[in-house]
């Protein structure tokens, strides 16, 4: 039984191996660690390329592979009858992938002991508590995580086989066809099939964010009350990159109690579908009580599930420019914050390198419009003030240059090319 299961996902494996795909950017970071005997973690949500990229990084190898989204797989209690089954069909494998290994139960300690017996192990989950303390308890360090976004602006160019020479881009045409191609990955998101198929993308968004919190939040934390979840899911979705508190929440949606929302906020975030940003302090206990920020995976669930009724271009960008910073490398809540001056002025990002403020950055849209750049830049010159830093940054849609405001220097850089100049990690 246990083998015909695995010959089953050869099949699926095979199938992977024979398609052609589009190259992503962490391949070659994931490279440098493919031959050590650390466990190679790629979580990310669900569709957003993990078993291809895991795929693409092991094609020229001889690994062996399961898919634990396998119903069948689930239902066998003896591991070792895995074991075996996986080198009776795979008798020379050096790698194994084991796709979705978060659905296996007590699979932390499953793994751990074929690493311990020398296995080459890459795994793939769809959860963040992959990366859990409780994981770092059961491996003790012996594991290397790396995190599957869906496309970036790169990935998406190379998906429409777009090629930008960096020497052309002063060119009106090719700025005005980048500046198009970015509003439309702006509105789309970057999940990979709406990409490469050229999928309608309201209906499948709609369809994959309904199957995330139902299946991956719902039906694993056996959440009771459905219409709850999904009431918050979808209010935070329309009121992304804004703050929120626990007790608002509650206030607002009608929940019993704060624990309840700060729950259910957790089991969102381990599912990848949100991220929580705390505000800046030199002071734990000011983080800790301080309103969070929320953003959102994907730019594409915004405009399919929430409930808004204009395009708010400045938000949108904001959200992107979060994804990124996390997708070059900086850890949430560690290295990336956002930050509220003495008075009152918002600093969208602070970015930090060890104990020093490495970099304050601004997204504004409308830089055009007078007041609302002289808001965002009182913001970036008190902040400089208060947190010992000169490196200011604003993020505009195509405005370049360099200013001087109130004694401070101000590098302004369009998005297009902050996305395209980035480096590919940290």
């Amino acid at each position: 039984m246990v083998k015909d299961i695995v010959l089953q996902h050869r099949l699926e494996r095979d199938g992977f191996l024979s398609r052609s795909y589009i190259l992503r950017e962490k391949i070659s970071l994931a490279q440098r660690f493919l031959d050590s005997d650390l466990i190679k973690i790629i979580t990310g949500p669900r569709r957003a390329g993990k078993s291809v990229f895991s795929v693409l990084l092991l094609r020229d190898k001889n690994f062996a592979y399961l898919n634990f989204d396998d119903e069948n797989l689930l239902k066998i209690k003896n591991y070792d009858e895995i074991v075996e089954a996986i080198f009776e069909v795979y008798p020379e494998a050096r790698f194994v992938l084991f796709d979705e290994i978060q659905n296996l139960e007590n699979w932390e300690i499953f793994v751990n002991k074929l690493q311990r017996r020398g296995f080459n192990l890459i795994l793939t989950g769809s959860n963040a508590r992959l990366l859990s303390k409780e994981l770092a308890t059961a491996l003790t360090g012996r594991y290397i995580p790396i995190e599957i976004f869906p496309f970036s602006f790169k990935e998406f160019l190379r998906a429409k086989k777009i090629e930008i020479k960096r020497e052309e881009t002063n060119l009106p045409e090719i700025k005005g066809r980048i500046l198009n191609y970015l509003d439309e990955w702006l509105k789309k998101g970057g999940f990979p099939e709406v990409i490469v198929k050229d999928l309608e993308p309201k209906t499948y968004l709609e369809t994959l964010f309904d199957a995330i919190l139902f299946r991956d939040v719902v039906k694993r934390y056996k959440v009771r009350f459905s219409t709850k979840i999904y009431d918050l899911a979808t209010y935070l979705i329309s009121n992304f990159c804004s703050e929120y508190s626990f007790t608002k929440l509650r206030n607002i949606l009608g929940f019993r109690s704060t624990n309840t929302v700060e729950k259910y906020i957790k089991y969102l975030e381990e599912s990848f579908l949100i991220f929580s940003l705390n505000r800046f302090s030199f002071k734990v206990k000011e983080q800790i009580r301080a309103p969070r920020k929320v953003y959102i995976i994907d730019n594409g669930f915004i405009l399919a599930k929430s409930v808004q009724f204009s395009r708010n271009t400045g938000r949108l960008i904001e959200n992107l420019v979060f994804t990124e910073i996390l997708r070059k490398g900086y850890k949430l809540n560690k290295d990336v914050f956002y930050h509220k001056t003495s008075n009152g002025n918002e600093i969208d990002f602070v970015l930090r390198k060890g104990i020093k403020i490495e970099k304050l950055i601004q997204v504004c849209y409308d830089i055009e419009n007078i007041q609302i750049k002289e808001r965002e830049l009182r913001g970036l010159i008190k902040g400089s003030e208060e947190l010992n830093c000169n490196n200011l940054v604003v993020i505009t849609w195509d405005y370049e240059g360099e200013e001087k405001f109130k004694g401070g220097k101000i590098n302004f850089v369009p998005l297009w090319k902050w996305l395209l100049e980035a480096g590919e990690s940290k």
